[in-house]
């Protein structure tokens, strides 16, 4: 009988991104589940709330079937095994992004050598794109469009009372 292999895509997800949904499709290719995971203790000072973030990871990714959305506090390593799963999925942008991401997998190796992590390549057309970018953009009347869901791109305007 076949394991189903799950991977845990973990991130702040603030907002996700069209570069996030790249990652996601891809790591289907490769694992039968996807859970992608809202980590709501990080030191980062969101814009949106846990609520708002998990209302817009289920609207962009509704039609991935094998996709589920969750949110965790506390050690990742026993996130991904409380969720059976035992891997780890993350995207790389640039040279920049490896030495964190190098730093983190090494941690969570050595907080459990049964979880593994696993690093894609952010295809080209998103390789500039981060949440943080995106956030900047919008506060200050940037078109955020083809670059985040167009859910994303209604909630960044409500929250910076732009209409168009």
């Amino acid at each position: 009988m076949h394991k189903r292999k799950t991977a845990i895509y973990p991130g702040t997800f603030d907002p996700i991104t069209n570069g996030h949904c790249d990652i996601i499709r891809r790591g289907l290719k490769l694992f039968d589940r996807v859970i992608v995971a809202i980590a709501t203790d990080g030191s980062k000072n969101p814009l949106f709330t846990v609520e708002e973030r998990l209302e817009m990871l289920r609207e962009t990714l509704k039609d991935m079937p094998n996709v589920e959305t969750d949110c965790f506090d506390g050690l990742l390593v026993d996130y991904v095994v409380k969720r059976g799963a035992d891997t780890i999925l993350r995207g790389l942008r640039a040279v920049s992004d490896f030495e964190y991401e190098f730093q983190m997998a090494l941690m969570n190796r050595k907080l459990n050598k049964n979880v593994q992590t696993v690093f894609l390549m952010t295809g080209l057309r998103w390789i500039f794109i981060s949440s943080s970018i995106i956030k900047e953009a919008a506060q200050f009347g940037g078109e955020t469009s083809g670059m985040v869901p167009d859910v994303v791109r209604n909630k960044l305007n409500e929250k910076f009372g732009k209409t168009r």
